[in-house]
């Protein structure tokens, strides 16, 4: 679980993720929070380690940090499905090597309901993952395709694609739940054109960096 700045909601994301994964080992990576993310993480029962900022690189060292065999990527603002576990388990055992949950989004405007069907169907015929749908892959597949690209934005997609070329993703229908606080703050339809947009143009193969610009975020140096 990659983290920054989530002191408020932190211990709920564990807990909420404990109940759903059972004895699964929960890793929190903290990429250089400024309030008390790593020191709530710490009350709970889960391993903290800190990384340098940046989604992707949180989430690669978490995976090395981890000693299991199937590995979930799993957003602070991301809640899972009750027996989350046994449906990964079931999708591995059945012959995947990868997968996802189709996701809601919780949030004030109606347009999210079918901003998070348009991007479960956009998902199940592409075979593409976003991150904030929990992707689960087996450690042999991640490994195999070198984790996920060291990049600041679209880092879901790429390894995505990646793992597709391996094999098609485990498209659970059970669904995770997702802030739409991006929504809710910047605007509904300024956040979907903005994403769109940001897509469209990491499709033509737009610098990353650039785009992450475009979105808000920029991590820190390596």
């Amino acid at each position: 679980m990659p983290v920054l700045n989530e002191e408020a909601s932190i211990a709920g994301a564990i807990r909420d993720a404990h109940s759903s994964l059972g004895s699964a080992e929960v890793i929190v990576v903290d990429g250089g929070s400024s309030d008390k993310t790593v020191e709530n993480a710490k009350d709970c029962d889960v391993s903290v380690i800190s990384s340098p900022r940046g989604r992707a690189r949180q989430m690669n060292a978490g995976a090395g940090a981890s000693s299991g065999d199937i590995l979930l990527f799993l957003h602070a603002d991301t809640r899972l499905p009750p027996n989350a576990d046994r449906l990964i388990v079931a999708a591995i055992n059945g012959g995947a090597l990868w997968g996802r949950f189709d996701v809601m989004i919780a949030g004030r405007h109606p347009g999210l309901k079918v901003v998070a069907r348009l991007m479960n169907i956009r998902s199940r015929f592409s075979g593409i993952a976003t991150g904030d749908q929990a992707i689960f892959v087996t450690r042999q597949a991640f490994e195999a395709v070198g984790g996920f690209p060291d990049q600041p934005l679209m880092e879901d997609i790429d390894l995505s694609r990646r793992l597709l070329a391996m094999s098609k993703p485990a498209c659970l229908r059970e669904r995770v739940t997702t802030s739409g606080r991006r929504w809710d703050t910047h605007g509904f339809w300024r956040t979907v054109f903005l994403m769109w947009r940001l897509r469209f143009d990491h499709w033509l193969g737009a610098d990353p960096a650039k785009l992450a610009h475009r979105y808000g975020y920029a991590p820190t140096a390596q």
